[in-house]
């Protein structure tokens, strides 16, 4: 038996606990439909990239177990991922089909075309006239050409038209024009009291005869289906080309990439699902997998939002109690530390913090790292702003932040035509880290002001994503700080960081470290302990080390909301290591790690997972915390989040998903972290 969980079926399991979030009867109703499109989300990016990545490896017909596979060849695997998929599917059907009943008991009926009153027939033909029908094309599949090329990422409806009178079969195929102005899901007229929505497929099944109203046919029949395509991106090496060409080029290809899964409506006639298939080159029944009337179900992240009471009810960001309105935050940082959380803290901290750095005349530069950034985005503007009041305004722009690379070179043309420098990382180093640096003048010096955070510059998701950031004056990390920018600027060069934990330089080295010191004080005699939150935890040498300090005598807890490669509580192996994993409400994105150290505890946070690629491949940060507060609401951070025993699973039982029990019956209200945690804050607030 391995001693390591495999990635891609412990990544399912995660999953797996968001869709038992769209299943608890506690959460409201409509953020439980939402679950089930975040489930959806997540199901079809890992089948577009990790199942794509199986599948090209099982080409090789290699019969060895490929890493962190558990002992699975790649077809093995493969034949597993297929089976817990579609075991989940079923699960995510039959949970949709109960929340569709739980909705109607609160007035929220979902409708087909067959059940429609003549004044909501009349509405949908109008809807269907100035609304879908300008963005609909039919596509005829005919025997003696190929099928136009289909996107994934997209909703079709398959068609066949057969008549009695001749034996002619005709198929087609409708792409649903899905968009901003086209929702998925259109409120139609209702009665007093009651709210009745329709998908927009169902709008296209009711108009199918006028649509295809120039053929003769006795019998039409309408079913959803949906593709998906290898996601990864790939570089060609041609030299003469920059990296924007090379990223544009690349996206290029992948909207073209082949197609490993097509999700079909189980009612579909074999010959039109064959027929589909064949055209798509789909000549593997393992790639068909049949479903519901209904596919895309992301979009249920959009579904209207028809009552405020069935709703998650978010509380207002709190502001920190040291950063006033309409006050200077450089001055609150040059005389302290200052620690956020978000989204309990407000983000409009860090974007007051650009505004301020844009036009404080003794501000001379700003260095910062984008990965992914909001539409329409706050710290662009705030970035645009600073260069025209004369700042030096460097940013770092990633290119390779998965699916995300469009916005990326548009966000970079942006900014160049406003007259920010912009750079880019090299082809086979992502930068993730999560770095600000302001350089400002006062008296005969120039003084730093850093900020690491843990999570993107981005607005939108700092209101849903749990994460920290920090900014300090503290003269060792903005000399630090300073290397990386420099490294940045400048991939040739070197630096050695004191403070900063910076990989692929030290990162890795230094946990090593700290893992090993741990160890050794266990080994003494000597309390010894590793409390740490990450993402994910699926580095190899990292789990054999952790598994050497739970055998030395070290007490292990660990955070692990996603992929977990590490086994705990195995007797002689993990006996010391406990994992929980929290999904709630908010997105736990936060990274941080605190040692004991002998009793002189070391607390840090930062950008990077415990996974290969953060600590090999990748440009991340991450800073030690000194100030004494801070810390201690660290730790208190951490020790919230272990008690939670309402969202929180106990992964020794990683299979089962088996959610914390709580010992304490008259503290289960309290013990939901998310909530506890904008109770601690806010008391801080009003201390």
């Amino acid at each position: 038996m391995s001693i390591i969980n495999n990635r891609e079926l412990s990544w399912l399991l995660f999953n797996d606990r968001v869709l038992q979030e769209a299943q608890d009867p506690l959460v409201p109703l409509m953020q439980r439909l939402r679950f089930l499109g975040i489930y959806s989300n997540n199901q079809d990016e890992f089948i577009k990239v990790r199942v794509a990545n199986v599948i090209r490896t099982a080409k090789l017909k290699t019969k060895k177990p490929i890493l962190f596979t558990g002992d699975y060849t790649p077809l093995e695997l493969l034949k597993k991922i297929n089976k817990n998929t579609i075991e989940a599917q079923n699960t995510f059907e039959k949970t949709y089909c109960e929340l569709l009943v739980e909705k109607v008991r609160h007035g929220i009926v979902l409708l087909n075309e067959n059940e429609l009153t003549a004044e909501q027939i009349k509405f949908c033909h109008e809807y269907y006239a100035n609304t879908i029908s300008p963005r609909l094309v039919p596509l005829i599949l005919r025997k003696s050409s190929e099928i136009p090329f289909l996107p994934d990422g997209r909703i079709y409806l398959a068609v066949k038209m057969s008549s009695a009178k001749s034996s002619a079969t005709r198929y087609a195929i409708l792409q649903i024009p899905v968009s901003d102005k086209c929702p998925r899901f259109i409120v139609l007229p209702s009665a007093s009291g009651q709210t009745e929505i329709i998908f927009m497929d169902d709008i296209i099944r009711l108009m199918i005869d006028e649509i295809f109203f120039m053929f003769n046919y006795d019998e039409i029949s309408v079913h959803t289906f949906k593709i998906m395509r290898d996601a990864v991106l790939t570089l060609d090496d041609d030299v003469s080309k920059s990296l924007v060409e090379k990223i544009e080029h690349g996206i290029n290809k992948r909207k073209f990439g082949e197609p490993i899964r097509l999700v079909y409506d189980k009612n579909i006639p074999e010959d039109l699902l064959k027929t589909i298939a064949v055209k798509l080159g789909m000549r593997n029944s393992a790639a068909l997998i049949s479903g519901g009337r209904y596919h895309q179900m992301k979009d249920l992240m959009k579904f209207p939002r028809v009552s405020s009471e069935l709703e998650e009810k978010l509380h207002d960001p709190i502001f920190h109690p040291d950063i006033k309105p309409f006050s200077s935050i450089l001055n609150v940082i040059r005389k302290k530390d200052i620690f956020l959380n978000y989204p309990y803290h407000s983000f409009s901290h860090f974007i007051d913090f650009l505004h301020e750095t844009a036009i404080d005349p003794k501000v001379d530069s700003i260095f910062i790292t984008l990965y992914r950034t909001a539409d329409h985005s706050k710290v662009i503007n705030a970035l645009i702003n600073a260069a025209k009041n004369g700042k030096k305004v460097t940013v770092l722009v990633e290119l390779k932040a998965r699916f995300d690379e469009e916005q990326n070179i548009h966000s970079t043309e942006v900014l160049q035509n406003s007259g920010v420098k912009v750079i880019h990382s090299s082809e086979m180093l992502k930068v993730h880290s999560k770095l600000v640096l302001v350089e400002r003048r006062e008296g005969s010096r120039m003084c730093g002001y850093a900020y690491i955070g843990t999570g993107n510059f981005n607005e939108s998701t700092a209101k849903i994503y749990s994460d920290f950031g920090l900014f300090t004056t503290h003269a060792g990390i903005v000399e630090d700080a300073r290397k990386v920018c420099e490294f940045l600027t400048d991939t040739h060069k070197h630096f050695d960081y004191e403070y900063l934990m910076v990989s692929p330089h030290s990162m890795r080295s230094e946990f090593e470290s700290l893992i090993d010191n741990e160890i050794k004080n266990a080994k003494k005699g000597k309390k010894a302990f590793i409390y740490a939150k990450f993402n994910s935890l699926t580095d190899e040498k990292i789990i054999y080390q952790l598994y050497n300090a739970s055998q030395a005598g070290v007490d292990i807890k660990l955070i692990i909301r996603g992929a977990c490669c590490l086994k705990p509580q195995v007797q002689g192996l993990s006996d010391n290591i406990r994992i929980i994993s929290i999904v709630d409400k908010f997105l736990e994105h936060a990274r941080m790690a605190i040692f004991c150290n002998g009793g002189k505890e070391k607390y840090y946070i930062l950008s990077a997972d415990w996974m290969t690629r953060n600590l090999d491949r990748r440009v991340e940060v991450g800073a030690p915390v000194f100030d004494k507060k801070i810390r201690k609401i660290l730790m208190d951070v951490f020790k919230i989040q272990w008690k939670d025993c309402v969202k929180a699973r106990d992964l020794s039982s990683l299979d089962r998903n088996r959610y914390v029990k709580c010992t304490d019956p008259d503290k289960f209200k309290q013990s939901r972290s998310q909530t506890a945690l904008y109770d601690y804050y806010k008391e801080q607030t009003n201390g």
